[in-house]
């Protein structure tokens, strides 16, 4: 069995893909993968860490509104299409999973057009663009989210909830501890901008530590495209906060493990891990689809918002000690979020397989 998966621009598309990956693996060993990425994106280096070939196509981005990078893009586009055919000819794979991005819509329309089933994975609120425009070409749409399968074909739809990888549940609190020199008894809050980092998490975390002395320690993934001067110059300051720059896939997960709030973007692959660990979640969406995911979540009592254009840091530290003092109330929007995001069940993941792969 052979299969493209495709998307990038951010990780977003890119977790729940590599999660896939590993079921798909357990159904068939002999399976074998390729990825279509974008040029400039970070998903490269996660792609090819996991031993997955990875190849380029050329792509442009669909507005909603005028634009003269409009013209180039749709030139890009059509570029793209054919280079995709070329691929597809000489892969010749039995499926192509994309769960969003743009570089995915040329791809997936050549596919229908030489007959190859695709798979589009909605994760957001919010349908994107790209995922709308692959719709058509679609031979199943998986949601991450139920509300979301009434915004497609319901011959084509199944609500699957969103795949995690199983390394995420195999992380080890104690050594977290002891690697930032964190007492057994004192609390924990995990602080992370996401794949890239971000200035603005940075910024927040950095005026909210100083009002969480005798709260928790702060371990604080500041993101290795971002300026560090903020950070480096908190943690001289404050014994109680640690920086990094970047955790693998090991140390995310022991991360994980030892926190008891996890502040983060609101990302759906972020989103979806800490919703299969029960993670008490205080979300700083960027304005857009992570701010409508976010406050769906919030309005469901799962989350908590924080509004990165009307707070600061100290709204952050005094959410974060509110939480820190109530532990019946992070269990519980731990809790509610693993029941609105379900982990996806193997087992419809490879009944999926077995139908779009006679």
């Amino acid at each position: 069995m052979k299969i493209i998966f495709s998307g990038g621009g951010t990780l977003g598309p890119v977790t729940p893909l590599l999660a896939l990956r590993e079921m798909i693996q357990t159904y068939d060993l002999s399976a074998t993968f390729l990825w279509v990425g974008t040029t400039r994106g970070p998903e490269r280096a996660v792609v090819e860490a996991a031993g997955i070939p990875f190849v380029t196509l050329s792509s442009g981005k669909f507005r909603r509104y005028l634009s003269i990078w409009n013209v180039t893009d749709i030139v890009r586009i059509v570029i793209g299409f054919f280079q995709s055919f070329v691929l597809l000819w000489k892969y010749n794979p039995d499926l192509c999973i994309s769960a969003g991005g743009y570089i995915s819509v040329p791809l997936h329309a050549a596919a229908w057009l030489l007959g190859i089933p695709t798979w589009v994975h909605q994760q957001d609120v919010d349908t994107g663009l790209a995922n709308s425009l692959m719709v058509p070409f679609a031979s199943q749409i998986t949601t991450a989210l139920e509300s979301q399968t009434k915004h497609f074909p319901k011959r084509k739809v199944l609500w699957l909830g969103n795949p995690v990888r199983r390394a995420l549940f195999a992380g080890d609190a104690q050594r977290f501890r002891a690697r930032f020199q964190i007492p057994a008894d004192e609390k924990i809050v995990f602080v992370t901008g996401g794949g890239t980092g971000s200035m603005k998490v940075n910024q927040m975390t950095t005026s909210a530590v100083q009002h969480l002395n005798g709260f928790a320690h702060v371990v604080h993934l500041s993101g290795l495209e971002r300026p560090q001067e903020l950070v480096e110059r908190a943690e001289k300051f404050f014994s109680y906060y640690h920086t990094a720059q970047f955790f693998n896939a090991e140390e995310m997960a022991d991360a994980y493990a030892a926190a008891d709030i996890v502040v983060s973007r609101g990302g759906f692959g972020t989103i979806a891990e800490l919703a299969a660990l029960k993670k008490c979640a205080v979300l700083i969406p960027k304005p857009g689809h992570q701010e409508d995911n976010v406050k769906f979540l919030f309005t469901a009592h799962a989350a908590q918002f924080v509004d990165e254009q009307l707070s600061d840091g100290n709204f952050l530290a005094k959410t974060i000690r509110e939480l820190l003092e109530d532990e019946s109330g992070r269990q519980k929007m731990g809790g509610q979020l693993h029941e609105i995001l379900p982990q996806a069940d193997e087992v419809k993941v490879i009944s999926i397989l077995k139908t779009l792969v006679h």
